[in-house]
């Protein structure tokens, strides 16, 4: 089963959270860390992307 990789415009869609939150996030150590499509290009896995956002609503 093929994982998607959306790209940051999506992933802010799909949190709510704007890029530097995202990466404020990731520095911390409490947002899934990108992967690398490439020289200039990033992704993050769209199942880690869901189960950030489950783990958000468990908490609430």
């Amino acid at each position: 089963m093929a994982s998607r990789i959306p790209r940051l415009r999506t992933v802010i869609e799909l949190t709510g959270l704007s890029r530097s939150s995202i990466y404020l996030q990731i520095a911390r150590g409490t947002f899934p860390k990108q992967v690398s499509l490439g020289a200039r290009a990033v992704g993050w896995r769209e199942s880690d992307i869901q189960s950030w956002l489950e783990r958000l609503t468990e908490k609430t």
